[in-house]
């Protein structure tokens, strides 16, 4: 006989992995439902027991509304849940490849808390099939117990936009789906308690992976597009803000602009869907293509800037280059994968002395996972250029002028991401 799903007043969260993604999920479940924010990292919990969250996504405030969450990094304290959701990273190894340890990591630890009756949901990143082909045989494995019998899966993939305050978890539709039509159910009810915008219920799993892997693909290329005309525009002496703006006046005109892509998503996601297509003999030109434009984009911005300072004669090997922002993104602590790594080691591989300041950035997280030691305070009037990276709101305060003030007077500055003024520095994507 097929085990019964939880009923609601049975329902014994536990969510597994307290990064970006799983943390303010927990803490929506907590309003409601009992419960349990799982993590390895014992500094991670302490963190939380104590009510902050480096990462800024979720206040205190807000942890402290969640009475029915509490936190562990025992495994044993699994004990007693039924609904398990996995919201681990999926990053890519040294190769590009979809590195599934930590996510395998996971689903042994989730198989051997599993008990008849229960529900695992995923919400990482993966390509399709990666679900009921690598998680589901771990959980078998593990529990001794046979899927969709004993034990149901499901996924629904995360949409957590980092440092984004306006979308917000309960505010962007979530996509869920299950294992069998009851499971699918199960999860599109259970997600519906905490998610107003509404659930989109999907016929499948696959389906519910395939549709995660592509929201960022879309963007990669999309941007990939943009990053190449910039780099044609350029070659042609051109303002490529302009030639934007001027082609923004079609209505069906897509709104994006150069930049650096990096994150958790955008510049690792489509690797989990190449590596699929490339399984089942497939070469996906188009989406490796925007990969290899996208990947590009920091060198090319190092050697911009080295190039306009021997412009003015100064030797890289010689300069003294401040590289403003290490974050992915504006306005945020993140860290992964962030492609402001590439300008700095561009930099250094033509000997320039390279500092690096972000005050949104942990020093400590840097150096662990870049060797990177951001410094505190940029001395003023010391730098040959300064490469403003990452638009964070006190950088972009400062304005042209104060940033100068930062390098020598025949300095260069090099805006990015366009924060600044086009007449105000010397060069932009």
């Amino acid at each position: 006989m097929t085990a019964p799903l939880p009923s609601p007043d049975q329902i014994r969260i536990a969510v597994i992995g307290l990064g970006y993604v799983g943390l303010p999920l927990a803490a929506a479940f907590g309003k409601h439902l009992p419960t349990l924010g799982f993590d390895i990292d014992v500094d991670r919990v302490a963190e939380l027991d104590r009510g902050h969250d480096h990462t800024l996504e979720v206040s205190e405030a807000a942890l402290r509304g969640a009475g029915l969450l509490r936190f562990a990094s025992d495994p044993a304290a699994l004990e007693g849940c039924n609904v398990f959701i996995v919201t681990v990273p999926t990053p890519i190894d040294e190769y590009k490849r979809p590195d599934l340890r930590p996510l395998e990591s996971a689903s042994r630890t989730v198989g051997r808390a599993l008990r008849r009756g229960g529900v695992v949901v995923y919400e990482s990143t993966v390509y399709p099939g990666a679900t009921e082909e690598v998680c589901v045989p771990i959980l078998e494995r593990e529990s001794g117990l046979a899927f969709n019998h004993d034990f149901s899966a499901g996924y629904s993939p995360e949409r957590i936009n980092p440092g984004d305050h306006e979308h917000r978890l309960d505010t962007i539709m979530k996509v869920t789906s299950g294992s069998t039509p009851e499971a699918a159910e199960f999860v599109d009810s259970l997600y519906r308690r905490v998610i107003t915008a509404g659930t989109h219920k999907t016929s499948s799993i696959r389906v519910a992976e395939g549709a995660k892997v592509i929201e960022n693909i879309q963007r990669d290329v999309n941007i990939a597009l943009i990053n190449e005309l910039a780099l044609i525009f350029h070659r042609l002496g051109m303002d490529t803000h302009e030639v934007l703006e001027a082609a923004g006046t079609k209505w069906n005109f897509l709104p994006f602009r150069p930049g650096l892509v990096g994150g958790h998503c955008i510049g690792v996601d489509p690797y989990y869907l190449t590596h699929k297509a490339q399984q089942i003999g497939y070469h996906p030109d188009m989406i490796l293509a925007g990969r290899r434009i996208n990947d590009g984009m920091g060198s090319h911005v190092a050697r911009r800037a080295i190039r306009l300072m021997s412009q003015r004669g100064k030797q890289a090997n010689a300069s003294k280059v401040l590289v403003m922002g290490l974050a992915f993104k504006e306005n945020c602590p993140d860290l992964r994968n962030t492609k402001v790594v590439d300008i700095v080691n561009e930099l250094r591989s033509f000997n320039a002395q390279v500092d690096v300041h972000d005050p949104w950035v942990s020093a400590r997280h840097a150096h662990a996972e870049y060797g990177i030691d951001v410094i505190e305070r940029p001395s003023p009037g010391s730098y040959d250029a300064v490469i403003l990276a990452v638009p964070h709101r006190e950088f972009v305060a400062l304005g042209a002028d104060g940033i100068r003030a930062l390098g020598t007077p025949d300095m260069v500055l090099f805006d990015v991401k366009r924060a600044l003024p086009r007449a105000s520095v010397d060069g932009c994507l």
